[in-house]
């Protein structure tokens, strides 16, 4: 039978060419073309299928993540893959795995922070995957505070070995993805304590699992946390739990790139700078906001397909009823959340030039950017994750009920990405160190000290505290410099705020605490504008493709304006703009969703996702969603059966008025 584009005649509206926009997205041609090879490469194996995984037992559903990660491995070896290549394969068989903490975190932890003889002996044989490793760091009793891990390493002079010990049980390692089964090895975050002196915390590489049997070494008590939210999602990882019992390893397995144990068991700094650490924290979080944008357009790309192909109310005599994408309601919820996703894509682009920047900088020992690269990184972690696990929500409501199926998709995607809200820095924790960093910021402002990178407008804080926007006419509102200007006008106005209230206390600290949730509106402030003045930016740059960069200053447009709209308490109460001013804006974002409208499905064809990758029935690229629903339906194994297991002990007495009789 010959398949049917449904979605035919809403791709020939398209004002720009698709072609161009998959490489804008992608980043380069090249990333574009390796990215399309091996998404199809992964949805043409029948090995890498997921389809059924929500029906999965435990169980199953684990030893079928190993089949696969075992599988992948065996591909990339046997087509050579390189190590962009080989990432991208991972990213494409969409489903965790404690491949994803060996290669995200253990294998970089131990390039970071290990000396060039650790590295020469550990990472060959994680490259080969001869050890799995995963990343112990935080426990039952603490996350976010590091500085109060419990677990403690004591250096033993007398046999040149540091003793590994959970002394209670809040110091039981809790959480790390791949540590409940799998992990052969950990670098573990503990205590280092020499003659009786704490040091703080450090990283050790310890074995926790025989390399023979695979079985718990002495002294190591491991195992699952157990079932976590959501069918299939993030039950595929084996979280674990890890206790150590006095475990002995030798002293050359502390990390000693930074600082070290001599043999006589005196701790030094080596002549490595310890600001080393912060080039990893930057890479793992620019990562964290790529993700953001891949998660938020495949939400979004779901439940723009869908709407288009879903019509309800509206038919004039007997005709056509209303497609659901043409309601304002559904476009003012959907469109700036497509404009969030090329946003965040865009923003992360930036980050990854900045994590380079940042890079050659601390090769060069120089560390002036790093305070604020620190900053913008834990805001735009947060910022993004935050938005996009929100998002993906509001995807499966703007699909209705079907959104809330399993074979949307949807339910899945969110239960998967919601706890990026939480690792790699709890959110508001992560807000208030970039409130932390705003305020420092306001109070050099008079010493002469230049604020620099995002803070840079900082500088202008006499012409931000008192300036009034221009705005006349809603066409006004499309001017890159005023909607820039109003952004940094309320960013500023905002920290200065707080920054006065807390010089009002005459304990700083206390002051900070009290006008916490002011803080972190202050942070998101801040990050909201660092988004838009890198979206405008790109602008900037020579973008090619016919209609292209049209569509791109629509988005964004409607990305900078939707949250002037959402935010209009700041905006108004710091005086940035008038009632009058965001009503005009309003009228102009109404105007930019009209214009978004024909390009709406193309504008997600450009993420190029296969029906593979998306594994939604939703968000079919053929748009033949209803068929494929009704099919699905029936592959559920309670529909093994007509007369379900159960019937006859339980439901039958009922019917026949036995149940006094029945064995319950």
């Amino acid at each position: 039978m010959e398949e049917v584009d449904h979605l035919a005649h809403e791709r020939s509206k398209a004002q720009f060419d698709v072609e161009s926009m998959k490489i804008v997205w992608a980043g380069s041609r090249h990333a574009y073309e390796l990215s399309d090879r091996i998404s199809r490469l992964v949805a043409s194996d029948p090995a890498f299928r997921k389809d059924y995984r929500t029906t999965l037992s435990r169980k199953e559903l684990f030893r079928n993540t190993l089949r696969k990660a075992a599988y992948a491995w065996k591909r990339i070896i046997e087509l050579r893959l390189s190590e962009e290549e080989a990432s991208k394969l991972r990213f494409y068989v969409d489903e965790p795995a404690f491949t994803d903490l060996h290669w995200g975190m253990f294998v970089p932890a131990i390039k970071g922070q290990g000396t060039d003889e650790q590295q020469k002996k550990w990472l060959p044989l994680a490259y080969k995957m001869q050890i799995i490793g995963c990343y112990a760091q935080t426990e039952l009793g603490h996350g976010s505070n590091v500085q109060g891990l419990e677990t403690t390493a004591t250096f033993d002079p007398q046999s040149d070995e540091f003793i590994i010990h959970s002394p209670t049980l809040t110091s039981s390692k809790w959480w790390p993805g791949g540590l409940g089964k799998i992990s052969t090895h950990a670098v573990v975050y503990a205590r280092l304590i020499t003659d009786g002196q704490d040091h703080g915390v450090h990283g050790f590489i310890v074995q926790l699992r025989s390399l023979d049997n695979h079985s718990p070494l002495p002294g190591i008590t491991v195992g699952d946390i157990g079932m976590k939210f959501g069918n299939g999602a993030y039950n595929t990882m084996d979280n674990g739990v890890l206790r150590f019992d006095h475990v002995r390893i030798p002293r050359d397995q502390m990390l000693m790139r930074v600082s070290q144990v001599t043999r006589e068991g005196k701790y030094m700094q080596s002549k490595v700078p310890r600001q080393l650490v912060y080039g990893t924290m930057v890479f793992v979080r620019q990562q964290i906001v790529a993700d953001a944008s891949c998660a938020l357009s495949r939400a979004v790309c779901i439940a723009t397909r869908y709407s288009a192909i879903r019509r309800q109310f509206g038919s004039q005599n007997g005709g056509l009823e209303t497609q659901v994408i043409d309601y304002k309601t559904q476009q003012n919820r959907l469109f700036p959340l497509l404009a969030s996703a090329y946003a965040f894509r865009f923003v992360g682009e930036w980050l990854n030039w900045l994590y380079r920047d940042v890079t050659q900088r601390l090769q060069a020992n120089d560390f002036s950017t790093l305070p604020e690269a620190h900053a913008c990184t834990a805001g735009l972690k947060s910022l993004t994750t935050s938005v996009t696990a929100d998002g993906i929500e509001e995807c499966r409501k703007l699909c209705g009920g079907h959104g809330y199926l399993c074979s949307s998709g949807l339910p899945e995607l969110f239960a998967v990405y919601v706890p990026a809200c939480t690792y790699e820095g709890d959110n508001v924790v992560l807000l208030l160190q970039v409130a932390r960093f705003l305020i420092k910021t306001v109070s050099q402002l008079g010493s002469g000290k230049q604020p620099v990178g995002t803070t840079a407008y900082m500088g202008r804080v006499e012409h931000l505290m008192q300036c009034r926007c221009g705005v006349q006419s809603a066409e006004d509102w499309l001017n890159p410099s005023i909607i820039l200007e109003a952004f940094e006008a309320r960013a500023a106005r905002m920290s200065v705020a707080c920054a006065n209230n807390i010089s009002k206390f005459a304990n700083p600290e206390e002051g900070f605490l009290e006008l916490s949730a002011d803080l972190v509106e202050a942070a998101i402030a801040h990050c909201q504008l660092i988004v838009i003045s890198k979206f405008i930016e790109k602008l900037q740059q020579d973008i090619p493709g016919n209609g292209v960069k049209q569509q791109l200053e629509i988005l964004c447009n409607i990305y900078a304006l939707f949250l002037l709209h959402k935010q209009l308490g700041d905006f108004l109460s710091t005086g940035c703009i008038t009632p009058k001013q965001a009503s005009l804006a309003n009228d102009q974002l109404r105007s930019l969703y009209s214009q978004v409208r024909p390009n709406a499905i193309a504008l997600v064809d450009a993420f190029d996702y296969t029906d593979h990758f998306l594994g939604s029935v939703l968000g079919r690229y053929d748009g033949n969603v209803y068929p494929k629903l009704y099919e699905e339906a029936w592959k559920d194994p309670l529909n093994d059966s007509n007369v379900p297991v159960g019937f006859q002990e339980y439901i039958r007495p009922m019917l026949k008025q036995q149940l006094r009789t029945a064995r319950l």
